[in-house]
Formats: structure tokens, sequence, C-alpha cells
């Protein structure tokens, strides 16, 4: 059985909220301190496909990741670029899930005109430990992206100090002024 990447639905807001859910409980990856409403939740993901892609990938019928573009910043001059999220489940990664949804965004950025993709990513800022690795580095690097900033001790979460790092992938060239 092969996985199928779609659109995500607003009533796929519970779902995808199980699986961020446990990144922002038990993780730094995420610098929100509580879980999010699924009311909440279905607002982002509304907001979101008002513009951008927001994309699950599911195995079985079960939502086993998603990902999405947002606004990179609101200035006009920025409209080219986005900054890119993607969650999978605790018990599929390493699946290759990210990588075939990182992959379906990129072919829908493209399409919609963007040149710029951006990753907010949380970083240890000395040592991996028990809630934060550089598996999300790692991954954006397999994934074509480069560390273009590097924000010292920004976030704090379990009484730890953790850095920020933006990577950056360019997937198109644009003359347009």
């Amino acid at each position: 059985m092969e996985s199928e990447i779609r659109v995500a639905r607003i009533e796929d807001a519970p779902a995808l909220l199980g699986i961020y859910a446990y990144y922002v409980e038990n993780t730094a990856v995420s610098f929100e301190y509580e879980v999010p409403s699924v009311e909440e939740f279905e607002a982002r993901i509304a907001r979101t496909l008002q513009k951008y892609p927001y994309i699950c990938i599911s195995h079985g019928g079960k939502i086993l990741g998603y990902a999405y573009a947002g606004i990179f910043h609101e200035r006009e001059a920025y409209k080219k670029s986005v900054e890119l999220s993607v969650y999978i489940d605790k018990n599929a990664r390493r699946s290759g899930y990210g990588k075939k949804l990182y992959a379906a965004l990129e072919e829908e950025l493209k399409k919609q005109g963007i040149t710029n993709l951006y990753a907010c990513i949380a970083s240890p800022n000395e040592k991996e430990d028990k809630y934060l690795t550089n598996d999300s580095e790692r991954f954006h690097k397999k994934m074509g992206f480069e560390i273009v900033g590097h924000f010292h001790k920004c976030g704090v979460k379990f009484g730890k100090f953790y850095d920020m790092i933006y990577m950056e992938k360019i997937i198109a060239e644009d003359k347009q002024k």
C-alpha cells in the first residue's frame, strides 16, 4: 500500500494536532509551551490554505505527517519567500514521509512562483539533549537547505536555553522586480 499525499482539510485538525502535541509537550522542536486547542488548530489550517499549501501524508488511512508553507515576512518585497514547517508522527519518523511531503510542497510552491524557502529550526546551543537533537537540521541539509542565520539562546523551554537557526533553499530564479 502506497502512502497518499493530499491537501489537508479543516476536519484533519484533530489528527494533525495529535502529531503536533507530542512536539509541544515533549520536545523543544516547537517553542510553544501549551498545545493549541482543536479550534485554534483549525483556524491555523484555514488561514494557511487561503494563500499557501498545507498538505498531509497518510498510509492505510492514518495521517502520519503534515507540512505547510507560511508567510516569511509581511512586507510585499518578501512575496517570493515562504517559511516551511513539517511534523511527522513520532512513531513514523525516519520513514521518508518528511522527504515526500517537502518534495510535494516544493512543487506546489514553484507553481505559485515562490523562489525562496526558509525553515526556522530550534537548535541545541551546546549539545543535543533529551528534548532537542540536530535531526531537523540534518534533514533540511539533506533536502538542499543551507544555514543562513544563527540566533543564540533565543528560546527557553524546559528550563534550558536553545538556539534557533534559519535555513534557506532557493528553488527558482526569478527576474521579476
